[in-house]
This record gives C-alpha cells, sequence and structure tokens, in this order.
C-alpha cells in the first residue's frame, strides 16, 4: 500500500498516515482478520488487497479513531466496525525527521455495533464470553465422567 503514485506528474501520496501516536506506513492483514471480514463485515470484497485497500483510504480520510481512549488496541470505522490492530516497528524505514514508522496488523474484525448490540461495551462482552466459555468447558467436563 506504500507508494501509490497520484494523477499529477512526479508526485507521491504521503507513505505515512498518523493514527494516535503512531506513524502507519504498512498494513498488514492476518488470515484470522481476513476470514472474520468475510463473516462479520463484507462476503463480496475479501481479498487482502481489497481490505487494506479500505483501510487505507479510512486511515487517510480520519474515519478511524481508538474504541477506549486509554487502551491502543481496539479500534472503530466509523463509530461502527470493530477492529483489533497491534503495531509494530518498521525496520530501517523513518519519516522525514528520523521518527520511527510502523506496521499496523489488523488481528481480527470483531464486527458492526449495528448489527451486534454487544459490541457497544467491549469489557462486559468480553467477561460475558468468557463465562460463557467457562459454563461450557464445565459442561461438557461433567458429560465426559
Amino acid at each position: 500500500m506504500k507508494d501509490k503514485m497520484t494523477e499529477r506528474w512526479s508526485t507521491y501520496e504521503p507513505f505515512h498516515v498518523v493514527l494516535g501516536d503512531k506513524k502507519v506506513a504498512d498494513i498488514v492483514i492476518t488470515n484470522h482478520a481476513k476470514s472474520r471480514w468475510a463473516d462479520r463485515v463484507e462476503s463480496e470484497k475479501t481479498g487482502f488487497e481489497d481490505i487494506a485497500g479500505f483501510l487505507w483510504q479510512c486511515l487517510k480520510q480520519g474515519r478511524i479513531e481508538p474504541y477506549y481512549r486509554n487502551e491502543q488496541d481496539v479500534y472503530l470505522i466509523d463509530d461502527d466496525l470493530v477492529f483489533v490492530a497491534e503495531f509494530t516497528t518498521l525496520e530501517k524505514e523513518t519519516d522525514i525527521a528520523g521518527n520511527p514508522l510502523h506496521k499496523m496488523i489488523i488481528v481480527t474484525f470483531l464486527g458492526r455495533m449495528s448489527e451486534t448490540i454487544e459490541l457497544r461495551d467491549l469489557k462486559s462482552y468480553y467477561s460475558w464470553l468468557r463465562h460463557s466459555r467457562r459454563m461450557t468447558l464445565i459442561k461438557n467436563s461433567r458429560k465426559r465422567k
């Protein structure tokens, strides 16, 4: 997604976009995120290029923001689509001022808040998820005895 040429001669789009305190220069989509995208977001455009292109456009337009102010893992697109991302520093790459650039690794897509009401409060959603998994495991262990 880096250094795409624009229509004018000898001009380039900036090759990094600021997101919080990170300067994102590359986007990586994991296989898990790709499968979650197909299940929970969109079933037609499910290629790595399609997803990365969409995220790059959202980054450039300033449509991505943190889900919680003090946490840097969960992000929102247009106050609806929830995804989890990790950041790593790109080796041997800096901006003009010498600051490090980052790679945004998309771990998973949790879904859209407009479709899954539970995503409105992630902390209670995760605690419910842990509880339901624990209860399922307890039930299964009782059946085996």
